[in-house]
């Protein structure tokens, strides 16, 4: 009672909307810190029900933010996955909140020895616009499973998304349960400021070193989703087509604006000019010759692929612009009127170190191709950068896919096509070294926003008087010599 009483004198004496909600949270969460399954389930169950009945006005509000998104794509690859993860979340849920019974030491036979799972409390998410559904939804389905209340910061470049997602989950949950914060910048900060018992946030790696610092200041745990060069490694045995067809679709999905889109191709030198013909048709049959290809978040967004673009001619790339219209270049004003930001994919060869696209994250529909000679210099060029979120290798031999698999570092990856390990939420899902830290799928993100709290039973006549002072009896020096021999 005395903490609950703490955090309403928290709320009275802030005018932080955002501070005061949270406060609210915290004492909600303290008069009832443990659901039980049966709550958990229903929780999980009203979500479900809730994204399936507002799934089209999702999907109507990304439209308005991106420009052009397809409805079917944000169904797809958006709301889908929310369901899916529900699904296995709902399927598990039992009994990864069962107690982990553990083996005692030998000092400690007879005695008992567990891990129960504990909620954390409150967990602040933040999500970015480029998922603004599945990156709520995922994480906060795996925060209610482990029992937790959740405070959201969406992306104030997704609005019409952000408000689509507040009206969905005020038809489930109360203020006090799961709540929607709007803002800037400057809000996310203060928002990343807050003494939360998790904090998730999915973004860039430069976003994501200034939301660590601010968690710091408060010992926050945190959960970091960044993003990465992720490379796409074509074997000489790949079936070239396929391959370029595959990752002509991570390219050019969400227009190429996912942390796990293929960054760029590492391509055998002799079969380069065939991958970039079999990845130009593949985006013809994608694109559908209709231009039918998600936008650019903003304008800032979309001028930065023309920058990238411009930046590799100057220093000597080849630039492919890929789609069945041949009059592109002249009719591009036009179709920036009719399509937005579009970018249809650009395949760029002759990459060299100092171009801004062989250093940065990508992040559109730019598909940088890079040559190699011996497998042996692609894993070196994979292993000389930062470690990325994914990883893609396409081929046959299976002595090449296994030293890809131990020879590099990521944070998962696909063999022969891009991105779907992310998307079976039985695998943990998150980044290493640059690309993030932690997970939220999986049995591993039912831990990672839990406390493991370890409980030892001991029984009511078991002697650990023995090793009580004063030292040197008859029991302790015959424990010693077992250990430690006659050193002991």
């Amino acid at each position: 009672m005395k903490l609950i009483e703490q955090e309403r004198s928290w709320i009275q004496g802030t005018n932080d909307p955002v501070a005061a909600q949270f406060h609210a949270m915290r004492a909600a969460f303290a008069a009832a810190p443990y659901p039980h399954a049966a709550q958990r389930r229903k929780r999980l169950l009203a979500l479900r029900e809730a994204l399936r009945r507002h799934a089209r006005e999702c999907a109507v509000a990304a439209s308005a933010d991106f420009g052009v998104r397809a409805a079917d794509e944000t169904m797809l690859v958006d709301l889908l996955p929310s369901l899916l993860h529900i699904d296995h979340l709902l399927r598990n849920l039992r009994r990864w909140m069962r107690p982990s019974r553990r083996a005692t030491e030998l000092l400690f036979k007879t005695n008992r020895a567990k891990v129960v799972y504990q909620p954390k409390g409150v967990i602040g998410i933040v999500v970015p616009w480029n998922f603004p559904f599945y990156l709520a939804l995922g994480p906060l389905a795996t925060a209610i499973a482990a029992g937790n209340r959740c405070l959201i910061k969406t992306s104030e470049y997704a609005p019409h998304a952000s408000r689509a997602l507040r009206t969905l989950l005020a038809d489930v949950f109360g203020a006090d349960e799961v709540c929607v914060v709007e803002g800037d910048a400057e809000c996310a900060k203060r928002f990343c400021a807050l003494p939360f018992d998790h904090l998730v946030f999915t973004g860039s790696p430069a976003v994501g070193r200034q939301v660590m610092r601010a968690a710091a200041e408060n010992l926050t745990p945190v959960t970091l989703e960044l993003g990465g060069k992720s490379p796409a490694l074509v074997s000489r045995t790949a079936d070239l087509a396929r391959a370029a067809r595959r990752i002509v679709h991570g390219k050019t999905v969400n227009g190429g604006q996912i942390c796990v889109a293929p960054d760029y191709a590492l391509v055998p030198r002799e079969l380069q000019d065939a991958f970039v013909a079999a990845a130009a048709q593949a985006f013809d049959a994608l694109a559908g010759g209709e231009a039918a290809y998600t936008s650019m978040i903003d304008e800032r967004a979309h001028q930065r692929m023309l920058d990238l673009v411009e930046d590799a001619r100057k220093l000597g790339a080849t630039v492919t612009v890929c789609g069945s219209h041949a009059q592109h270049k002249q009719k591009q004003k036009q179709k920036q009127k009719q399509q937005g930001r579009q970018v249809p994919l650009h395949i760029i060869t002759g990459i060299r170190p100092s171009m801004r696209i062989a250093r940065e994250e990508i992040f559109g529909p730019l598909l940088p191709v890079i040559v190699y000679d011996r497998f042996d210099d692609a894993l070196a060029h994979v292993r000389t950068g930062e470690r990325p979120l994914a990883l893609y290798w396409f081929g046959t031999n299976a002595t090449e896919r296994e030293r890809v698999l131990r020879e590099t570092h990521s944070g998962g990856v696909t063999l022969n096509d891009w991105g779907w390990h992310a998307m079976n939420h039985a695998l943990p899902f998150g980044g290493t070294g640059h690309s993030g830290m932690g997970n939220y799928h999986g049995e591993e993100g039912f831990r990672e926003l839990s406390h493991a709290k370890a409980v030892l039973t001991e029984h009511r006549w078991f002697p650990i008087e023995l090793f009580h002072p004063p030292y040197g009896g008859f029991v302790q020096r015959a424990v010693m010599r077992w250990y430690f021999g006659s050193r002991g």
